[in-house]
Formats: structure tokens, sequence, C-alpha cells
């Protein structure tokens, strides 16, 4: 169990309190009609902040934000962004609450052990991503998805934000930073049609903000978990 108490940090609860906050504005004042839309904000800001922990609850929210995000990409065209988060994020979201689940931190299920990645892994990793961006961008462009370009740089972003994660990395972080970029840039397409859709931006934007966060925090958590073990 998590006592939640003393648990966050300051930073991290107005992070996220600012997260929630900016969500809740770009609803209000742009929206108030995509209520999947909000709740799916919510959660996918919920769990950025127990992901920067390395706590495993995060993971399980991710799972649940995917598919969400997926319906909600569906309903735009985005055939991208929902075969990403449907078959690649929330599938990759399992194994790494699996992975996390089974490398706990000194037996404390809390926090995962953060690990480092090999040379050849990265080779391994790098020449997977290339696949993967290939077979989807065939596959995006048969479905005719709207703004390919940036659909298929997303899925490549996706990607190794997945797997760094399932590998507990602190780089899935910036990866994940790097893919909030790609769907900034995709809704504000979105917006030109529709002005509501700006609460997608302006959740996506809180998105960098926390994944930055968790760049910063998981580097500190190495550090310390590296101190203990020397």
């Amino acid at each position: 169990m998590i006592k939640l108490k003393g648990y966050f940090t300051k930073t991290e609860l107005t992070l996220w309190g600012l997260s929630v906050l900016l969500i809740l504005t770009g609803f209000v004042c742009f929206d108030r009609v995509n209520y999947l839309t909000l709740i799916a904000s919510l959660i996918g800001a919920t769990s950025l902040i127990f992901i920067a922990k390395g706590n495993p609850v995060g993971q399980a929210l991710t799972i649940v934000f995917s598919c969400l995000y997926g319906y909600i990409s569906y309903q735009w065209q985005y055939y991208g962004e929902m075969i990403t988060y449907l078959a690649m994020t929330a599938p990759m979201a399992f194994v790494a609450l699996v992975s996390w689940l089974r490398h706990p931190y000194n037996g404390n299920r809390s926090e995962v052990a953060v690990s480092k990645i090999g040379g050849r892994e990265v080779v391994f990793m790098t020449a997977l991503t290339v696949v993967v961006t290939a077979v989807f961008y065939f596959i995006l462009k048969a479905l005719n998805t709207a703004s390919l370009t940036v659909s298929t740089v997303s899925v490549t972003t996706s990607f190794l934000a997945v797997y760094l994660t399932a590998k507990r990395s602190p780089f899935y972080a910036l990866a994940y930073a790097c893919n909030d970029i790609v769907l900034i840039v995709l809704w504000i397409i979105a917006t030109v049609k529709d002005v509501s859709n700006i609460s997608v931006v302006l959740c996506f934007v809180m998105f960098f903000a926390n994944d930055i966060y968790g760049f910063i925090n998981w580097n500190r958590m190495k550090h310390r978990q590296n101190t203990a073990a020397n």
C-alpha cells in the first residue's frame, strides 16, 4: 500500500496541481463538451506523476489513458495515434507494469530499480525502431491517416518511449518529451478545425513538463540507488 501522506514532494504536488488546473481551465474555456477527453487528460497527468516516482501505479493508469486516448484519436481519424496507443503503448505499459513489479528497489514495490541499457541493446533498439516506423508508415498511409508525416514521427517517439520504460531507463522520459512535442503539433493542426481541441494541446503541454521532471527525478533515483549499492 502507498502511504500518500508525505509520499509526494511539494514540487511534485505543485506540478500535478498545475497540470490539473491547466487541463480544467482548457476544458472550461474551450470545450465543455468532450468529457471523455477531460477524463483521459486527468488520468494521464496523474499517471505521469506516479511514473516520475518510479511507481508501478503509473503504468496501470497509463493503460487506462491509452485506451481512452486511442478512442479519442479514432474520432479525429488520427489512426496513427489510435493504433500506436491501443496496439503498442497499452500492451507495452502492461509489459512495463510486470517488469517494474518484478524489479522493485530493495523490495519496495513503490519504487522500481533503475536500470541501464548497454551499447548492443541501443543498437538493437534503434534497428527495431526503424522497422516499426517503416511498417507503421505504410499501414497509416493505407488508412489515409490525417497528418501522415507527423503521425509517423509520433509512432517513432512513442515506441522509443515505451521500450525505454519497459527497460527501466531514465531516458524513457526524454523520449516521451519528444513525443509530447509531436502530439502538441498534431493537435494544434486539429485545433484549426475545432478550437475545442486546444484542451488536448494544453494537456500535452503539461505532459511535456511532467516528463522533463520525470527525467530529472529518475536521474536522482539512479544516483541514490547507485550510491546506496556502493
